[in-house]
C-alpha cells in the first residue's frame, strides 16, 4: 500500500554506521513511512544489518543489486521503487532527530504547490558522533521566479544538504534525478529550484556526518569520485570538474519547462553569477594562504 512518506537509502559497505541510521529513521515521530534500501552489492556486513531491520519493521524493504551499478543509478532505483506522496534520501551515516519526518511534512502539508521541498537546518557531526557545528545552508529559496530561485542556488549552494531533505514526488519525478557526475547534487537542486520553492525549517533536525571515509572526505582522487557515482567514469580529463558542472547546470537549464524567453535569461544570468563566486572563493583561498604564509613560526 502507498505510504505518506518514502524514504530511500541507498548504501554501499556502509555497516560502521548503517545501524544508528536505520534506527534514526525507523524511530521518527511521524510513522506513516516506508524505508527502500538499495543495496549496491556489498562485500561487508551491510546486507546482514539490512536484512535483520526488514525482518524486524515491516516498513523496510531491501533490495540487493547484483553488481556495483554506480552511486548515481542506486540512488535513482530507490526513488523509483518508491511510492510515497513525498520522498527524502537518506544516507547511511547520517542521522536524523526523531521530529525530522514530521516536522518537513507538516511544512509542505501546509504549504502551496508552488513549495516542491521543505528541510530543517544541519548540525555537522564527526565520525565518533560529535556535534561540531550548526550549519548555516542559506537555502531558504521563496523567491517567485525561476531566475531569481536558480540565482539563489548558484550563489549559495555548499553541503548542498537540501538534497536530503523531503520532497514532493511529483516534482522530483519531473527531473533527471541523480546523474552520474561529480557533484550531481547541485544540477538537481537548480533543476528543482527552477520548479518551485524551497522552505527551510528553522530547527536542527539533520545530523550531517563528515568523516574521511566518505566518498567525499578528501581522501579520494576526482576520477575514483567520479568512479563513485558511474563506475564506467573515466574522470576528469580536459575541464576542471567545476566547470564541467557548469555546463551541466546550463544544460538543466535549457531542458526545464520554462518559457524560451525564461531560460535565455537564466542563462544569461547564470553564466556571470557563477564564474564570479567561483573567483570570490579564489580570493578567499588566496588570501588564507597568505594569512598562513604571514603568521607562520
Amino acid at each position: 500500500m502507498a505510504c505518506t512518506v518514502s524514504i530511500g537509502l541507498p548504501v554501499y559497505n556502509g555497516a560502521d554506521y548503517l545501524d544508528g541510521a536505520l534506527e534514526s529513521i525507523l524511530g521518527q515521530t511521524y510513522a506513516d513511512l516506508e524505508v527502500v534500501i538499495c543495496d549496491n552489492a556489498s562485500t561487508d556486513a551491510t546486507e546482514e544489518i539490512c536484512r535483520r531491520h526488514a525482518a524486524r519493521d515491516a516498513r523496510v524493504r531491501y533490495h540487493r543489486q547484483p553488481a556495483n551499478q554506480g552511486a548515481a543509478k542506486n540512488y535513482n532505483d530507490t526513488f523509483e521503487l518508491s511510492s510515497g506522496r513525498y520522498f527524502k534520501w537518506a544516507a547511511h551515516d547520517d542521522l536524523l532527530e526523531p521530529g525530522f519526518v514530521e516536522a518537513c511534512v507538516t511544512t509542505l502539508d501546509a504549504a502551496p504547490e508552488s513549495v516542491v521541498l521543505a528541510y530543517p537546518r544541519a548540525v555537522v557531526i564527526d565520525e565518533d558522533g560529535e556535534r561540531l557545528r550548526v550549519h548555516e545552508e542559506l537555502m531558504d529559496i521563496r523567491e517567485q521566479r525561476p531566475i531569481q530561485r536558480l540565482l539563489h542556488v548558484v550563489n549559495r549552494w555548499g553541503l548542498c544538504n537540501p538534497v536530503f531533505g523531503l520532497m514532493r514526488r511529483d516534482a522530483l519525478q519531473s527531473t533527471g534525478l541523480i546523474r552520474p557526475y561529480v557533484s550531481s547534487d547541485v544540477s538537481l537542486l537548480a533543476e528543482l529550484a527552477l520548479l518551485g520553492e524551497f522552505w527551510e525549517i528553522e530547527d536542527p533536525l539533520f545530523l550531517r556526518r563528515v568523516h574521511h571515509h566518505s566518498s567525499r572526505g578528501g581522501h579520494l582522487s576526482l576520477t575514483e569520485v567520479a568512479r563513485w557515482f558511474d563506475p564506467n567514469a573515466s574522470g576528469p580529463r580536459f575541464l576542471h570538474p567545476r566547470t564541467r558542472l557548469f555546463f551541466h547546470v546550463l544544460s538543466v537549464v535549457w531542458r526545464s519547462p520554462s518559457p524560451l524567453g525564461e531560460r535565455i535569461a537564466c542563462v544569461a544570468a547564470v553564466t556571470p553569477a557563477w564564474w564570479f563566486r567561483r573567483l570570490r572563493i579564489r580570493q578567499g583561498q588566496f588570501r588564507r594562504w597568505a594569512w598562513a604564509r604571514l603568521t607562520r613560526r
